[in-house]
């Protein structure tokens, strides 16, 4: 029989694996008596882990969410910090790291308080990691900042921040958030800024007193295959794509069956719709707007309003046609 401390931490192990032993087949596992277990699991809750016992013949035990992580007692920003790092390790190439930082991970979930499972969930679900290897060395992000913005991306709720842009210049921002990513040593919120009306990413760690709003949300088309995807055209320079919105005095479903999967067309009134399009160039929406055979107003880029003015001086010119002798 192994002896007590052994036995003990044996014992914890199988809780924390399994959310429900018999207790005949757990004392099986340890080798021991019923009797003997009893007294373990006694040991356990002295300890200060809280282990729920149901009686009967089916009776059994099984570890229940505490407030806190006995003995080993970790604070908000510890049990943040320590999901951040298994979940890092859990994307890990080396062999036996990724399974076992999984195990690790979901036992301390299981075993934490509701608002520290709550914040922590969050942080993982709303994370989308992505791997470039070797680069930047990093900066310091406050595990409140991470954790507040991970709950808004959560729950669709509008956030408000301090942000200091890339020249140093601070101020307020008001976005919908709607990813997190955490790429090369680095996190980055993707979120629609409502001041500027437009898709943006704001790195963390120049980003301070994230502050909820209270206002919910519905989300936004992403203009890109997913968060991660965006993050990387912005980082290496790429253009970004234009976000087109046109009013069209047409019924939405003719300028539906028109444009396909190419637009987001809504209903305004009856005989006039809103079309939303995302492309890398604008000549693809001015031709899709000029084939439409409807009058069609620019909500937004200008920089389409300009295309189209020019297309309109080109094609008026082609139109008029050439004078009789010219050129001879």
């Amino acid at each position: 029989m192994a002896n007590t401390s052994t036995r003990t931490l044996r014992l914890l192990s199988l809780l924390q694996t399994h959310r429900y032993w018999p207790g005949e087949e757990l004392a099986d596992r340890l080798g021991v008596s019923v009797r003997t277990l009893r007294r373990d699991i006694d040991r356990l809750r002295e300890l200060g882990y809280p282990v729920e016992a149901q009686r009967g013949v089916d009776g059994g035990y099984q570890l229940a969410a505490g407030a806190a992580l006995p003995p080993l007692v970790i604070d908000d920003e510890e049990a943040v910090a320590l999901a951040v790092g298994l979940q890092a390790a859990a994307d890990s190439p080396v062999e036996g790291v990724a399974e076992a930082s999984v195990r690790v991970l979901a036992k301390i979930v299981q075993v934490m308080p509701a608002r520290l499972r709550r914040r922590v969930e969050a942080l993982r679900a709303m994370t989308v990691p992505v791997d470039w290897g070797a680069g930047s060395a990093g900066t310091r992000i406050d595990p409140d900042v991470l954790t507040v913005v991970a709950l808004a991306c959560r729950d669709g709720e509008r956030l408000a921040f301090r942000y200091t842009a890339r020249g140093g210049r601070p101020g307020e921002r008001h976005v919908e958030p709607h990813r997190l990513v955490s790429l090369d040593r680095r996190w980055y919120l993707v979120a629609h800024d409502l001041d500027r009306g437009d898709w943006r990413t704001f790195r963390l760690d120049r980003l301070a007193a994230p502050r909820h709003t209270g206002a919910r949300f519905a989300p936004r088309a992403l203009p890109a295959a997913d968060a991660a995807a965006y993050v990387r055209a912005r980082l290496s320079g790429r253009p970004r794509p234009h976000r087109v919105e046109a009013l069209v005095e047409a019924p939405a479903e003719r300028v539906r069956a028109h444009v396909g999967r190419w637009g987001t067309v809504e209903e305004d009134t009856a005989e006039r719709c809103r079309l939303h399009m995302t492309a890398d160039s604008l000549d693809w929406p001015a031709m899709a707007l000029g084939s439409l055979g409807a009058e069609f107003h620019v909500v937004h880029p200008p920089e389409l309003r300009a295309l189209l003015a020019d297309w309109s001086a080109r094609f008026g010119r082609a139109g008029a046609g050439v004078e009789e002798g010219a050129g001879e």
